[in-house]
């Protein structure tokens, strides 16, 4: 059995020239005790010789103090050779090629000529951006496109997964929340119109805020955090571990095969939960404007029949589609930005958030703007 013998090291002046002798076993179990030693290590001499000759056993943490010191002579302005086995030579050059270089953090400047070149290179920045969002956008379309044109294309399996994903496994948040929305607006509305002795008009409230805009808006919002998010999160990891390039090899276009089908999912189910969320929402005000207003069931059928036009409803519905292609697609984009680290997947999902549910406000917004010019 041989014994292993703590590492020893030398300095000797010979010719001009500094010795640096090593011996012993230069094992990462030794670091802690020889490791003040090789800081405090500073030959005066221009030329300096590490002779790894008499070392008993060598490891990646001794390679690394020996690294180190061999940067830290350079630096100096010393000329460094390396002698010793064949076997301690090649580790050491392994151990010194895989150390990532030592940068400096550079402290941010400040002052007003900084802050517009941070305003102008986040401009530029966004502007890459969105060029890049349009792109993708572009690609989606003609992947949806093709589908309809061929539909033996579509990947069944893949489809009907999202679908359950997107709509059925979110039918009961999406219906609590429909529920929750419809009793607020019922006894806000009734706080409110009491005072008025218009009691009665909380149908119509009701009717057209959850037909017209809520229910399909916070829809829309709940599924961008929900399924956006994973959409984001799945096809990031992918992105980290290779497997697009992976399919990019193989022949196959990542964009119909993981974007294309979440989106087609989600422009399936978002219709179909926004209806949920319109019954609920319904229900829910309905039961408010009973315990509070004594607005009984039959007489909130009645009004909402008499008085609330289907035109409501489509202009809900058709915000549906437009919704979703941006959940989708935002998500998958961004998805496709992941830049090879958890780090990144996690950064990007959070953006995804954010971006799907911005995009999702200001669309509602032009859309009210578009229908108010139409007069519907």
């Amino acid at each position: 059995m041989t014994v292993m013998v703590a590492p020893v090291l030398r300095v000797e002046a010979q010719n001009g020239c500094a010795v640096v002798q090593l011996s012993g076993a230069l094992l990462t179990a030794y670091l802690a005790e020889i490791e003040g030693v090789f800081a405090q290590t500073s030959p005066t001499e221009k030329h300096v010789q590490i002779d790894l000759t008499a070392l008993s056993a060598f490891d990646t943490g001794g390679a690394w103090l020996v690294a180190q010191l061999r940067r830290r002579l350079q630096q100096g302005g010393a000329e460094v050779q390396i002698a010793g086995a064949v076997d301690h030579l090649a580790l050491l050059e392994t151990v010194t090629t895989a150390t990532p270089e030592e940068t400096p953090h550079e402290l941010p400047e400040h002052g007003r000529l900084q802050w517009v070149a941070n305003i102008g290179r986040n401009l530029v920045f966004g502007w890459q951006d969105a060029l890049s969002l349009v792109s993708f956008l572009g690609q989606t379309l003609v992947g949806l496109a093709d589908i309809f044109v061929r539909p033996h294309k579509v990947r069944w399996a893949s489809l009907v997964t999202h679908m359950q994903d997107v709509g059925f496994n979110a039918v009961p948040i999406i219906a609590l929340m429909g529920f929750l929305i419809g009793v607020v607006l019922g006894f806000q509305g009734a706080s409110q119109l009491q005072q008025f002795g218009a009691e009665v008009f909380v149908v119509e409230l009701i009717g057209i805020s959850v037909l017209r805009e809520l229910g399909i808006l916070l829809t829309a919002i709940i599924v961008a955090g929900r399924s956006g998010s994973a959409f984001t999160a799945s096809v990031g990891s992918m992105k980290v571990q290779q497997e697009i390039d992976a399919m990019q090899t193989l022949g196959l276009d990542p964009v119909r095969v993981l974007v294309v089908p979440r989106v087609l999912g989600l422009l399936i189910m978002l219709p179909l939960l926004g209806f949920v969320a319109n019954l609920f929402g319904l229900f829910g005000g309905a039961l408010m404007s009973w315990v509070s207003l004594d607005v009984n069931p039959g007489m909130f059928i009645t009004r909402l029949h008499d008085n609330i036009a289907v035109k409501h409803l489509l202009v809900g519905m058709v915000k549906a589609p437009f919704f979703a292609l941006v959940i989708g697609v935002v998500a998958c984009w961004q998805a496709f930005q992941v830049q090879g680290s958890s780090t990144s997947v996690g950064r990007r999902t959070t953006s995804s958030v954010v971006q799907g549910i911005f995009l999702v406000i200001a669309l509602d917004a032009l859309f009210s703007i578009f229908f108010a010019q139409l007069g519907v």
